[in-house]
């Protein structure tokens, strides 16, 4: 930034729009808040992706476990039983044939019998999730022991951790705003998509992800926009191993903020590089403490429906290494193959991927995000730097695809497992900020709230409707149907 207060891009000096947030801005994202913390409130337990053994890890980070310890064959630690039967006995997650439905007297009934305490301990297996970092099951664990301290049974618990982990990933998305230089539609507009909500608003750590996403993409957009000074560095060599330590194929988002120096003295382009090597170490480090083993588990082929193992990591690469273009072929088919999948996660998918919106609320998501492009960066941009911010964003995608071909895929598969949309979503808003005009259009910003609102309301509605009303069928793909008009306007469980 120069001293006239005027970020200088590749196309010259340019006008930053860094002005305290509008009152459309603070609109958005207070209906972010309310949508976040609706879910958490409303969405049965361990009705979100791996929530049971992210809920079970929290726990153990609680008591002050870090490292998990292997029994056999299973991966995890000694907890309180009266915890683990939340999931076992009063809201198991597995997959069942028939229609499930919740009623309230069964949190009466869970919470009523979690008053009893006992000193019984029992094995909670979590191999999934056992080599994650701590670090992202900090503000769940804080929760819980809140919990804890208060005197709630564990379901009271429960709900405690979800609550702190929301406002976590809340707080950090008001830093990320507050910190980006230009753009925050592009932003908004991604946290308002129903899935960044509810994932947000459960014990996922998914709201760490998210929120250091975000934190790490607006500090190197503001480094390398708006200047180096001694408190941003800092913030950078903070930063980037929390980063790398949630998931490290998100650290090279900060690459977005890398620029060409433009003298001797810009540091900004060797800072950046800086801390994602301290991020990157950090990763490393963390690996060599908890061992750097691999935890494989089992899965549902995609491809065949049969129950398949996840292959060791160096074998897996050996596969990638002995021919690279059979695995560029498996990429490009895999990609090729969700991209659909990607986008109705992306947008909305509830419980384990199992509930659709009504399939209208998905071009409408579409027109919010076009709403949020429409409505401007604030700042003229090069068509250089978009095309540097759409091959960062590519890049990380790739990143995403090849981390789970590697940890998530049976042995030399043909195939890709287990990349879900809401991965996509830490990169989505530099992908929304390449294509930004410099100036909003006439009417962007009501197409932007409008569309939001409604489409939350109708998230809300599928929630709600889903878990408490009609039920629903854990499946899949696509649920079946018969009337056309059914899919357009009411949730999947009700076709």
């Amino acid at each position: 930034m120069r001293r006239d207060g005027r970020i200088s891009s590749l196309a010259g000096p340019v006008t930053v729009d860094h002005a305290p947030w509008t009152g459309l801005e603070k609109r958005l994202y207070a209906l972010i808040c309310i949508s976040t913390l609706f879910f958490a409130c409303v969405t049965p337990p361990f009705q979100a992706p791996d929530e049971n053994q992210h809920y079970v890890k929290a726990l153990f980070l609680s008591e002050g476990g870090i490292l998990a310890q292997r029994r056999g064959e299973m991966i995890g630690a000694d907890l309180p039983r009266s915890a683990i039967d939340l999931h076992d006995v009063h809201f198991t997650a597995q997959t069942s044939p028939g229609v499930r439905l919740f009623h309230p007297s069964m949190l009466k009934t869970a919470w009523n019998e979690g008053k009893t305490r006992s000193d019984e301990r029992s094995f909670a297996d979590f191999p999934n999730v056992a080599n994650y970092a701590p670090t992202l099951y900090l503000p769940g664990a804080i929760g819980l022991t809140i919990g804890e301290a208060l005197g709630l049974p564990p379901l009271g618990a429960f709900y405690s951790g979800r609550i702190v982990n929301a406002l976590f990933a809340l707080i950090a998305l008001a830093v990320a705003l507050r910190l980006m230089p230009f753009g925050r539609f592009a932003m908004l507009g991604t946290a308002l998509l129903p899935t960044f909500c509810y994932q947000n608003g459960s014990l996922s750590p998914d709201a760490v992800i998210n929120g250091t996403g975000f934190l790490g993409l607006a500090l190197a957009l503001r480094a390398g926009f708006m200047g180096f000074t001694a408190k941003r560095g800092l913030a950078l060599l903070l930063l980037a191993p929390l980063l790398a330590l949630a998931k490290g194929v998100y650290l090279p988002l900060m690459a977005a903020g890398l620029r060409r120096p433009e003298s001797r003295r810009d540091l900004r382009p060797y800072c950046l590089l800086a801390a994602m090597v301290a991020g990157a170490l950090a990763f490393l480090m963390w690996m060599k403490f908890s061992g750097g083993s691999q935890a494989l588990y089992h899965i549902m082929s995609r491809k065949t429906g049969e129950m398949v193992t996840t292959a060791p990591l160096a074998r897996q690469f050996a596969v990638i290494l002995h021919d690279p273009l059979a695995y560029l072929h498996v990429l490009a088919t895999s990609v090729t193959e969700r991209a659909p999948v990607y986008a109705f996660q992306i947008v909305g998918r509830f419980g384990w991927n199992a509930i659709l919106l009504p399939l209208l609320a998905y071009p409408l998501a579409l027109a919010m995000l076009a709403g949020a492009v429409c409505s401007g960066a604030g700042t003229g941009l090069s068509w250089r730097q978009r095309l540097w911010w759409l091959a960062v964003a590519a890049g990380v995608a790739l990143l995403i695809e090849t981390a789970m071909y590697l940890t998530g895929t049976p042995l030399g598969a043909d195939y890709i497992q287990g990349t879900q949309g809401r991965y996509f979503l830490p990169i989505l808003p530099l992908a929304l900020l390449a294509l930004m005009p410099a100036a909003p259009f006439r009417g962007a910003g009501v197409l932007f709230g409008g569309s939001a609102l409604l489409l939350l309301c109708i998230a809300a509605a599928t929630v709600f409707d889903s878990f408490w009303v009609h039920g629903f069928v854990t499946a899949d793909g696509m649920p079946p149907h018969h009337d056309p008009i059914r899919q357009l306007l009411l949730p999947s469980p009700r076709w």
